[in-house]
């Protein structure tokens, strides 16, 4: 690069070199990046992170190395780094073999990432009195993973860290020893640990705030053995690799926990969830999407008052009784139903959600593909945002949205709605509305009113006919253009010789053709000479007869 190709550019911020063959950052030209925040170098081959003298890196808060040749760092490639402050650096894929010693004494970072390191040991010791908010240590799927020891991790007692990730390692001797230099974390993330649990007796972990340990191997969620994490208000164990069984309180020593990710982790339960979220008073968020048939009894979520979200989606839910699981979350905003193969004939299914602003319904049937007048959406007075989409509908009658006047996007793509089906929107304005792949083929005139006063349409993806008797939704439809998206999409099925073209660029002409008014003169004409000769016929049969 010529020293002069920055010149241009006087306030750059942000600047992105990944992947053209540097190997030494003298090629850097240095005019014009007084002001640089972000360098990103990544995928080269830089064997040395050592910048030229003039280099202007005091506002430097994000630098990339990743996947570079860098194996070593000395004590004069990270003195060079001293005028920043809160610098994220990323080492992820160099592989770093050796860190001259003090190298790191005292120096302050937002993030370091030594990702795909095989030495950890290396990393940990030349980190030692150092101060980092996240560390990130964690190996990726075509790195052959390393068996740690607790040893390895004496590193961290000098290191003063308030976030690590070990994502895909594997500790083959883990115990309570294993944490002792982990008190101090905030964070801890050990997805993929092969982990099958984690050791009772581990202490000192007292400040830890959020754990996760995905993509593991438990068979009881009481192998979490969660009381030795007392502050936790956020813990994920996503992706399980075996069944996991919920118990009965294994968390309930975690009085303070928020969030919760149980997705993906083949649970099933006849009875929950009362006695497994046991003590869980201050939980507002639960994720049990994506696992086995569950049992909801009334008032399932007894436990937990104070939900704000709550994610179900792909969970067969089997509810016993008539009386809604739900009743008792009068805070809930956001409920995920999706594909549960729900009974949305009990009408009593989502009664006591007063607050609740988001519901997905997608993938759940009703009854003969329609929604009748009296349905379980009544009571949901609050409700902004519905998503109906791929529920087999084949009707909505005109009242069955009458009391949800706060609505502002309701999607209905992937049914098989006609156009009269949107006449159930009438009462509301200014929503986003997706009808997307349905079966609308005329839209009745009556209705344009409803659409003008909507924000956003979708139409694309239905056999719309384009002829003169839907002229007048055409002709409202070419003027009001800004109206919709998916207009690529939206296009003529009918007739055949309009087949497949943009509704946006059909030309009709659906008045009296100048043939339509030669022939209309004619049949007035031949009107009117029979009207004279039928006038003169009675009068001379009138006068015959006086």
């Amino acid at each position: 690069m010529a020293e002069t190709s920055l010149n241009g550019p006087k306030s750059l911020k942000h600047l992105f070199l990944t992947q053209t063959g540097i190997s030494n950052l003298e090629f850097i030209p240095v005019h014009n990046l007084e002001n640089l925040e972000s360098l990103h170098l990544g995928s080269n081959h830089i064997s040395s992170i050592k910048f030229p003298e003039n280099f202007p890196i005091q506002n430097l808060k994000v630098l990339d190395f990743q996947n570079n040749a860098i194996h070593y760092l000395s004590s004069e490639d990270i003195q060079a780094l001293e005028q920043t402050t809160n610098l994220s650096l990323n080492f992820n894929g160099n592989d770093i073999k050796g860190i001259e010693p003090g190298a790191f004494r005292s120096k302050i970072f937002q993030s370091l990432k030594f990702g795909g390191t095989l030495n950890l040991s290396v990393v940990l010791k030349g980190l030692q009195n150092s101060t980092t908010q996240s560390l990130w240590l964690g190996s990726y799927d075509d790195t052959n993973d390393q068996d740690l020891t607790s040893a390895m991790f004496d590193g961290l007692c000098e290191i003063s860290v308030e976030s690590i990730n070990l994502q895909k390692h594997s500790i083959s001797d883990i115990s309570p020893a294993t944490f002792r230099c982990f008190t101090q974390l905030q964070e801890l993330d050990l997805t993929a640990n092969h982990l099958n649990e984690l050791p009772s007796g581990i202490e000192g972990m007292k400040t830890l705030k959020k754990l996760v340990l995905n993509v593991n191997s438990f068979d009881q969620l009481c192998q979490v053995n969660a009381a030795s994490f007392p502050s936790l208000t956020d813990l994920s164990i996503k992706g399980n690799m075996r069944k996991l069984d919920l118990g009965a309180g294994c968390l309930e020593k975690l009085e303070n926990l928020q969030k919760l990710d149980l997705s993906h982790s083949d649970i099933e339960a006849s009875d929950c969830c009362n006695l497994q979220l046991k003590n869980l008073s201050h939980l507002r968020y639960l994720n049990l999407s994506y696992n086995e048939p569950l049992g909801l009894q009334s008032q399932a979520f007894k436990e937990c008052p104070q939900l704000e979200g709550l994610d179900l989606a792909f969970t067969h839910l089997q509810v016993k009784g008539s009386q809604s699981p739900f009743q008792n979350l009068h805070l809930l905003q956001v409920l995920n139903l999706s594909h549960c193969l729900l009974d949305t004939e009990n009408q009593h299914f989502l009664t006591g959600l007063v607050d609740l602003r988001h519901l997905n319904l997608q993938g759940n049937h009703f009854q003969d593909g329609s929604i009748s007048k009296t349905n379980l959406l009544q009571t949901l007075s609050s409700l902004e945002i519905l998503i109906l989409s791929s529920c087999g509908l084949l009707s909505i009658d005109k009242q069955a949205f009458q009391n949800l006047r706060k609505m502002s996007h309701v999607d209905l793509s992937y049914n098989s709605l006609t156009g009269n089906s949107m006449d159930a929107l009438s009462h509301l304005q200014g929503i986003y509305l997706n009808m997307a792949a349905n079966n609308i083929r005329i839209v009745p005139s009556h209705l344009l009113p409803t659409l003008s006063q909507q924000s956003t349409i979708n139409l694309s993806h239905n056999p719309l006919d384009c002829t003169c008797s839907n002229i007048h939704f055409i002709t409202w439809y070419q003027e009001n253009l800004q109206k919709f998206e998916g207009s690529e999409n939206t296009e003529c099925a009918n007739p055949p010789s309009l087949k497949g073209v943009k509704l946006s660029d059909v030309k009709l002409s659906c008045g009296i053709t100048a043939m339509g008014i030669f022939f209309l003169v004619v049949f007035l004409f031949l009107v009117a000479i029979l009207l004279i000769f039928s006038v003169k016929f009675l009068l001379r049969w009138k006068y015959q007869h006086i």
